[in-house]
């Protein structure tokens, strides 16, 4: 079987088992690599760029090797082949885990009830929930749910296209060592560096694929485009600054503002202006979108397996 196919068949696999099951209570890979990865960090922290690349360096290149070597040994078999692509695929996409988190949140704020909304909210993004009212909490939602779009598979699709399992394990290492070392407190702001610069770069293609997707999937192409071309420079993240921004207009809200991170307010530039205030029930049509987008993903990855399959050729 092509290689091609093996992808096609085990990504898609791997999507439905995400859709069905979503991630396991416990036992997640993804949470055993992150243990592995801060058993490393203990051993290797130092206050200093050179020593956060070589952690970087250790835990991407064990989860890029790992991917290798699976892959090799199932080879011969091409049901073989197609169930590791597909579990690699459902191991590193989060999209089902994204939108029941997003409901979750939802439904608490239809129902009136700020506190369950405040509660729920740090499952989902990094916000200080006491400072939000029920249309911050809303925004906040929808904002994540467009990052994390990007994040949790679009990002992982666009790598598994290109590089296979290694590609999809590797994408996965790099996003979520820059959730734990790649922010700027005292302790990371040197040894977390490298994990946020790998973090930008490995983003990039599935940051812009995303928007793209957004936009095309969207109620408003035109203002998506719109808002992208305007305003996503304008954000500090080079790759969550299209996302949203294409997502600020396809849903035809702003996104953006003042936000409040651990008791440090930053103040962000608005993103589409031209749209109305997030209110509850753009968190369902956020959800809605990010779930065309991943189909359209998905397509989009076979499609880029083909041709690299084809160069290889």
């Amino acid at each position: 079987m092509r290689a091609d196919r093996v992808f096609a068949y085990g990504a898609a696999a791997g999507l439905i088992a995400d859709l069905l099951l979503g991630d396991p209570r416990r036992g997640h890979p993804v949470a055993a690599f992150g243990r592995a990865a801060g058993a490393v960090e203990r051993v290797l922290w130092r206050d200093h760029r050179g020593w956060g690349a070589l952690h970087t360096a250790v835990c991407v290149g064990g989860a890029v090797g790992l991917g290798v070597v699976a892959e090799h040994v199932v080879r011969p078999s091409r049901t073989a082949s197609v169930a590791l692509t597909a579990a690699a695929t459902w191991a590193v996409v989060g999209g089902t885990s994204l939108v029941r988190e997003a409901r979750v949140i939802g439904r608490a704020l239809d129902a009136g009830d700020i506190e369950a909304a405040r509660e729920r909210l740090p499952h989902l993004c990094g916000r200080d929930p006491q400072s939000l009212d029920a249309d911050g909490i809303a925004r906040a939602v929808v904002e994540s749910v467009a990052e994390n779009t990007s994040d949790a598979v679009v990002g992982a699709l666009v790598w598994g296209a290109v590089a296979g399992v290694p590609g999809l394990l590797g994408f996965r290492a790099v996003n979520t060592l820059d959730a734990m070392v790649g922010h700027k407190s005292p302790r990371y702001r040197r040894f977390g560096w490298a994990s946020a610069r790998l973090d930008d770069l490995a983003g990039w293609p599935g940051a812009r694929l995303t928007a793209v997707l957004a936009a095309g999937s969207g109620d408003s192409p035109r203002g998506a485009v719109r808002a992208w071309r305007e305003d996503a420079h304008r954000h500090p993240s080079p790759n969550a600054g299209p996302v949203e921004a294409s997502f600020a207009g396809a849903l035809g809200v702003r996104l953006g503002g003042t936000l409040s991170y651990a008791g440090r307010v930053e103040h962000r530039p608005v993103l589409h202006r031209q749209g109305r205030a997030v209110a509850t029930y753009d968190i369902e049509r956020a959800v809605r979108l990010s779930r065309r987008v991943g189909l359209l993903a998905l397509g989009a990855g076979v499609a880029v397996r083909a041709v690299v399959k084809g160069r290889r050729a």
